[in-house]
């Protein structure tokens, strides 16, 4: 068996300031087949060193880069408006984020999260309820809720948002904010959830007949307002939703729906900002309320004699230093930087791997 003789010379000195030592190298396609425990490299692909820790190939400078926070938006989608005749709007989708100030519901923004090299993170995005077409006053439908969680996280949940009520009978229903009441005294608007949404407005009391038969339909909760009070003949507009500068620009988020228009008025519920779709018009045929804007998680329209808008699709934005942002996604979200962030948008469900 061959053997080599090193001389002393030629050994390798750790407090040479001169030296240094060479790793093997190669691309991610190139790692052993079968590597053992502590094996060191430097990969050419991704221009980092590593090592294996026994089921992973860790990155030595994400591991010096630590802690790792993470800034997060979650948005769920949008609740459906009312269908039929004089349908509450519908409540946008619960917000939760940790970047700016204020998250959804009048609540002060929430803690980043601190997350670990080499682990996956889930990003689930919840669609925006269906538009309401059944003519018997059926109200309309509440959100999917959006969900970021990891094994190291508590689960980040923002819950859809409720339908708007309808038609004499049907209450808004609860949700992220609440969907908009119909018209009559007693169909109130739905609750939000604490820290995510506001109320859907309620009939007004003050009109003839103790807000019996008002006919205006009341607009769904937003993130960062309750729905508005339906009135006498005229329907009330969305809740104001929130503005969130997480992309860079400040964006408007998850606006409530405004309610459908009451008899002998030409005054629809007006969306709220933050994509909250318009109330329906009287007619014959009446308008159909119009749908929430997507991947905003904005409310539906409520309808007037028509179908409702649809409620919003939601979205999820993460936001890191450019510095420890791994590269590995699932799900094709946009990515973009702003100063020295990077952003991943989903309006779709992935994953992201730190």
């Amino acid at each position: 068996m061959a053997t080599t003789s090193i001389s002393s010379s030629d050994f390798l000195a750790f407090n040479d300031n001169a030296g240094a030592v060479q790793l093997t190298s190669g691309t991610t396609a190139e790692r052993p087949g079968s590597p053992s425990n502590g094996e060191m490299r430097y990969n050419t692909t991704d221009n980092k060193v590593e090592y294996y820790d026994g089921a992973n190939w860790i990155q030595l400078n994400d591991i010096a880069a630590g802690p790792y926070f993470l800034d997060f938006l979650v948005i769920a989608g949008g609740g459906a408006g009312g269908g039929a005749e004089h349908g509450g709007g519908g409540g946008a989708g619960g917000l939760r984020t940790s970047y700016g100030s204020t998250s959804g519901g009048g609540a002060s923004a929430e803690a980043a999260l601190e997350i670990s090299s080499g682990t996956t993170y889930t990003i689930t995005v919840g669609g925006g309820a269906g538009a309401q077409t059944n003519p018997n006053g059926w109200a309309g439908g509440t959100g999917a809720n959006s969900l970021l969680s990891g094994a190291d996280i508590t689960t980040i949940t923002s819950n859809g948002g409720g339908g708007g009520g309808a038609g004499l009978y049907v209450p808004g229903n609860p949700g992220g904010s609440g969907g908009g009441g119909s018209f009559n005294l007693g169909r109130d608007g739905g609750s939000g959830t604490a820290n995510q949404g506001f109320d859907g407005g309620d009939p007004d009391p003050t009109s003839p007949n103790g807000g019996s038969n008002n006919y205006g339909a009341a607009g769904g909760g937003g993130a960062s307002a309750a729905g508005i009070n339906g009135a006498f003949y005229n329907a009330g507009d969305g809740g104001a939703g929130l503005d969130v500068s997480i992309i860079g620009a400040s964006t408007a988020y998850a606006g409530g729906g405004g309610g459908g228009n009451g008899y002998f008025s030409a005054l629809t519920g007006i969306g709220g900002t933050g994509g909250g779709g318009d109330g329906g018009t009287q007619g014959s045929p009446g308008t159909n309320g119009t749908s929430g804007a997507t991947n905003s998680g904005s409310g539906g329209g409520g309808a007037c004699f028509g179908s409702s808008g649809a409620g919003g699709s939601g979205v999820v934005i993460l936001r890191m230093l450019t510095s420890i942002y791994s590269g590995t996604t699932t799900g094709s979200p946009t990515v973009s930087t702003n100063g020295s962030d990077t952003i991943l948008t989903y309006t779709g469900s992935g994953t992201y791997t730190a």
